[in-house]
């Protein structure tokens, strides 16, 4: 994984090759437009980040505010990394169909959406799946999966 030091998004976005400056421009830009109301645009693990700001939910397990998406150019591709489908299983299929019926060939792994360029990324559904879930929805939805979750560690002591 490429791992940005920039301090800015617009650092970051200026520090990218033309084409990758002009696909994640256009993203973002879908992503800003159709950001519920609270989440804010940081750079945190090196991406473009949008997040629950640590004021709004300051119980995470890194200490880093709650993840709803990010951008990111990795070294052959970019990445469009949904933690809000991460979190719901449910939509998951919905995207995964959406995705078959605009044609493009999806190629995701848990949360990213990798695209070499722009025209392999059906930017309505961006937008439709960044409007899914308002802040309060996404923190349920975060406590409800961390909930769920049981350590390695534990599982392996409760094994015995």
């Amino acid at each position: 994984m490429v791992r940005s030091e920039a301090s800015t998004v617009e650092e970051y976005l200026d520090g990218l090759s033309p084409e990758r400056r002009e696909g994640l421009s256009a993203v973002r830009k879908v992503v800003l437009d159709n950001l519920p109301e609270g989440y804010e645009e940081i750079m945190d693990f090196g991406m473009i980040s949008y997040v629950v700001p640590l004021s709004a939910y300051p119980k995470t397990y890194n200490k880093h505010p709650l993840m709803y998406a990010a951008l990111a150019d990795q070294k052959n591709h970019m990445g469009l990394y949904l933690m809000c489908l991460y979190t719901h299983n449910e939509d998951m299929g919905w995207f995964e169909e959406r995705y078959k019926a605009s044609g493009k060939k999806l190629d995701m792994g848990k949360s990213c959406v990798r695209f070499k360029k722009l025209d392999d990324l059906p930017l309505d559904l961006v937008a439709d799946v960044i409007k899914l879930a308002p802040m309060e929805k996404y923190i349920a939805f975060y406590e409800e999966a961390r909930a769920a979750y049981v350590p390695r560690k534990r599982q392996k002591a409760e094994a015995k």
